[in-house]
């Protein structure tokens, strides 16, 4: 009897089944072994016509492939090691600025920098991060392979604000913590009140429907605010991490982040009284954004055909954006899109749920 009971309600079904799967899915995609290995890696451009004798210019011009980004349409050489037991590997370098290089290391999009410098090629990356030393040692390996001189290679480590795992990390986790905050602690407890009983004394009160929903996002989004200046404080005392942007843009990207997760988490809890059914819902949105939306690790890790995806979600739009302004120095108009994106998706939510909202 209980067993019945038990395989009737839907999330347990979806809780013991199906999202055990949709989680090995999701990280087997970014982690599992592939066939290539890719190491994208960007070439600083050095803005004159590139003396033919230049050493890696030579390797470029011998032993890669020239191509060109579908997405892009920038300039790209291909290179394919091919080892049948460690699998193979596949390094792809892209000619571009010193501005853009730095920018594409701090979003997690390459993790090893190559420039030209009186004939010496110099590498640049983390000296903290493995991932990145081992993509420089196995790509001196090809070029020593193929007859190009490395003595007069050059480390250089780079110690550029930005560039670090905890500068990543932060503002990822300033957003995954304005998302839960709202989903949960707005989202949740309204389905609870609902559970309770609590909500429909308020059909006796002349209050509106939205009068109280707004009230909850205020009260919701005053605490974000101190729970993410928290954060903040803490990593700026501990580890040192500073915002190089514009404080306005963060205010505007806060703000517009609350009102698009208060607005999906209202959609979300209209309607349900039962609270196994809410915890189902409020999970199968906020889990896969955690997972894909590049909180914890890059979502570049993920194949091609997912990162457009992945670059609209939420959650996505909030960490980029935050973290754009922490580590890549953004102004206003560099938020302007995700900012309208999150405030639409919450003012379009919010409206759809007020309009199935139920106080019973």
């Amino acid at each position: 009897m209980h067993s019945k009971t038990l395989m009737r309600e839907p999330a347990v079904l979806f809780w013991g089944v199906v999202f055990p799967l949709l989680m090995a899915l999701g990280l087997g995609l970014a982690f599992t072994q592939k066939l290539d290995t890719i190491h994208k890696v960007a070439v600083i451009n050095p803005g004159i016509v590139i003396d033919s004798a230049n050493r890696f210019e030579s390797f470029l011009k011998m032993r890669t492939k020239r191509a060109t980004d579908s997405a892009t349409h920038k300039v790209q050489y291909k290179i394919t090691v091919k080892d049948a037991k460690l699998g193979n590997n596949t390094y792809i370098f892209e000619r571009t600025s010193q501005t853009e290089a730095m920018k594409m290391l701090k979003r997690g999009e390459i993790n090893l920098i190559i420039e030209e410098k009186n004939d010496e090629t110099e590498f640049r990356f983390d000296p903290v991060s493995p991932e990145a030393h081992l993509t420089y040692l196995n790509l001196s390996r090809v070029i020593n392979n193929n007859k190009i001189t490395t003595e007069d290679e050059s480390v250089a480590p780079l110690t550029l604000r930005g560039t670090r795992y905890i500068d990543f990390f932060v503002p990822g986790l300033i957003a995954m913590g304005m998302m839960m905050s709202s989903i949960w602690g707005l989202g949740y407890g309204i389905i609870e009140n609902r559970s309770k009983k609590l909500l429909r004394r308020m059909i006796a009160t002349p209050m509106k429907k939205s009068y109280f929903l707004i009230s909850l996002i205020t009260v919701r989004s005053i605490m974000n605010f101190i729970e993410g200046g928290l954060l903040f404080l803490f990593s700026y005392l501990v580890f040192g991490i500073t915002i190089q942007g514009s404080i306005i843009a963060l205010l505007l990207i806060f703000i517009a982040g609350n009102v698009g997760f208060a607005g999906i988490a209202i959609l979300t809890s209209s309607r349900t009284a039962n609270p196994e059914v809410g915890n189902g819902l409020i999970n199968a949105i906020s889990t896969p954004m955690i997972v894909l939306s590049g909180i914890f690790f890059s979502y570049h890790n993920f194949p091609d055909w997912a990162i457009g995806f992945i670059k609209i979600l939420p959650l996505t739009l909030l960490a980029d954006g935050i973290r754009s302004i922490f580590i890549e120095g953004a102004g206003l108009p560099d938020i302007i899109v995700p900012f309208f994106a999150l405030l639409m998706t919450g003012v379009i939510c919010f409206y759809i749920g007020l309009k199935f909202f139920k106080w019973y």
